[in-house]
């Protein structure tokens, strides 16, 4: 232990000497706003002290049952247990934390501390939703933060592996730590997965194709067909900046792109630039005139096809609907057909996002971004991964600073680290008119180019997929757009979350989907009389898209068109990282 302390010390002094002019991490006191919060909860906890006695004393309560519960385990008699986790939590997966009697008194007195927890700042009355909304985030933080298995002598994994290396896992974890710091530059990045095990163009997005066209904003990509005729009526698919486009270019067995490009579409992908300082002034209406707009001008030139399907995946969605409303008062009718990948458009109920969005964050974001003319990569990933922390935080520091070992090469964890800045004026107007103002539901609540923007005016034909778990779009939030449009509109809410709702290839087998004939205005309504089904959404969109596509013509090749090939796909605009 003497060699390890030793070793330890060294690799600490080392990095701080390295650090020790770097002045570039100076965080706020507060930055995230959340003094304030709680301390309205406390003031409204404490005006009801017979409530909190109460809780205290069911507390106590469960305390006595599960000592009871532990000291009939120790004498050799069965015993119920008074607090088991979810099926889905991985954290107390290894057979110690059942099978060893002081792990399971130390796991079950986690979970009745942090449920207790939870519950009592839940049921604290008078506050307002955001207040209460943020209360819980926050509270669910702490609690995922001290579970017993992010520490190494609650960990009977990590307790195991320090004994049988001799302590050789958490000289390599301190080393794995320091290195995330150092590459976050005083903030922990913590490091998801093998960087070096994937290539762009190589082994992740690798679905054959070339970039036709390009402006401040966007590179197009076409895909090269793969059947010997195509449907006539090319495919634009627009997905969000707010993070890169190959979320459905991952490998051959999960790319939507590759399978739409087999369905028989000639495939036409936005990959968005990751912009810098130069960039700061655009606007959200840029990304709708450099977007789709000039994208369509594009693939008319590329095609000879003026008529186009859309689809908009999260942001890229939200934007597609400004686009069709924006086109709708021009007399535009260039998109024939529409389809919304977990797509918000009213954020009266945002989700836990929501958390991120008041005055005192937005203006001090506002500062970071009119520093530097962006939002940082790294603060975006920051935010999301707090939704799901035991999975994209405290997961990776047990395997990778207490057990000391390295990440596993996963595609979308390489995705989900590859991250993009954000143009100041562009997120500013986002965040404040749509997340926090709640102006894109109300006709004419936002204008773009001199129009007001109008959704009621939308009488595309239409699809919505969205997925049952969401936790960045909440999928009753997104089925307002189905009261917005005029025109027809098909509703299918697939199993699972953002990411893998939508990811869900048909050969995997996994999930299921449900569909209904109707929209009634109440989602809970349409839950309720809607038809499961097995498997992958995909065909079933397939089959509802094919019917706006037009005949089958010979397949087009990249740069057959008006437009020449530029360079192969995936592009060097998604190429670029966040850090560069």
């Amino acid at each position: 232990m003497g060699r390890i302390a030793e070793r330890s010390q060294k690799l600490v002094s080392e990095f701080l000497e390295r650090q020790s002019n770097d002045a570039s991490f100076s965080p706020s006191i507060d930055p995230l706003n959340i003094g304030q919060a709680f301390m309205e909860m406390t003031t409204r906890m404490m005006s009801d002290p017979a409530k909190m006695v109460q809780a205290q004393m069911t507390l106590w309560q469960n305390y006595m049952t599960l000592w009871q519960s532990t000291a009939q385990r120790m004498m050799g008699q069965d015993a119920d247990p008074v607090a088991e986790p979810e099926k889905t939590d991985r954290r107390f997966k290894d057979a110690a934390w059942d099978d060893n009697q002081l792990f399971d008194y130390i796991k079950q007195s986690y979970l009745l501390s942090a449920r207790w927890l939870q519950s009592t700042v839940n049921e604290v009355e008078g506050l307002d939703n955001a207040t209460a909304q943020k209360v819980d985030f926050y509270t669910r933080q702490f609690v995922d933060a001290m579970a017993p298995s992010n520490f190494v002598m609650t960990n009977p994994e990590v307790l195991r592996t320090t004994l049988e290396s001799g302590g050789e896992n958490l000289v390599k974890g301190l080393e794995n730590l320091l290195g995330d710091l150092e590459t976050g530059k005083g903030q922990l990045k913590i490091k998801m997965t093998d960087q070096d095990a994937f290539d762009l163009g190589a082994n992740i997005a690798i679905t054959p194709g070339s970039v036709v066209f390009q402006n401040d904003l966007i590179q197009l990509i076409q895909y090269t067909p793969t059947t010997e005729k195509v449907y006539k009526r090319p495919l634009m698919i627009i997905p969000p900046w707010i993070n890169k486009f190959y979320i459905l270019d991952l490998r051959e067995k999960n790319s939507f792109i590759k399978w739409a490009v087999a369905e028989g579409h000639t495939v036409f992908v936005l990959s968005w630039v990751n912009p810098d300082s130069e960039l700061a002034a655009k606007t959200f209406e840029d990304y709708m005139m450099d977007g789709p707009l000039a994208a369509l001008d594009a693939i008319e030139q590329a095609t000879g096809e003026k008529d186009v399907n859309a689809i908009g995946y999260c942001l890229g969605g939200t934007l597609l609907s400004c686009t069709l409303a924006y086109m709708a008062a021009k007399g535009d009718k260039r998109i024939a057909s529409a389809t919304f990948f977990t797509t918000m458009t009213d954020f009266t109920d945002a989700g836990e996002l929501g958390v991120f969005i008041d005055e005192a964050q937005l203006d001090a974001l506002e500062e970071k971004m009119n520093a530097k003319g962006y939002l940082e990569g790294a603060e975006m990933a920051t935010t999301f991964n707090m939704l799901r922390a035991n999975d994209l935080i405290w997961s990776f520091v047990v395997n990778n600073y207490l057990l000391g070992k390295d990440p596993f090469p996963f595609d979308l964890l390489y995705w989900n680290s590859d991250s993009t800045r954000m143009p100041a004026a562009m997120h500013s107007f986002y965040l404040r008119k749509m997340y926090q103002e709640n102006l894109l539901k109300d006709a004419g609540g936002i204008e773009l180019d001199g129009v007001p923007i109008d959704l009621s005016t939308i009488k595309t034909p239409a699809c919505m997929i969205s997925t049952r778990e969401d936790h960045i779009a909440p999928w009753k939030s997104t089925y307002a757009l189905t009261q917005m449009v005029s025109g027809p509109i098909k509703f299918i809410l697939a199993a699972s979350g953002h990411i893998a709702g939508v990811v869900n290839p048909p050969a995997a087998g996994k999930y299921s989907y449900w569909t209904n004939g109707k929209n009634p205005a109440d989602p809970d309504k349409w839950f309720e009389s809607a038809e499961e089904h097995p498997g992958s959404w995909w065909p079933e969109w397939a089959n509802w898209v094919k019917r706006k596509a037009g005949a089958k013509i010979p397949a087009r090749q990249p740069g057959d068109g008006k437009l020449k090939a530029l360079e192969p796909a995936p592009g060097s605009y998604v190429k670029v990282k966040a850090a560069e």
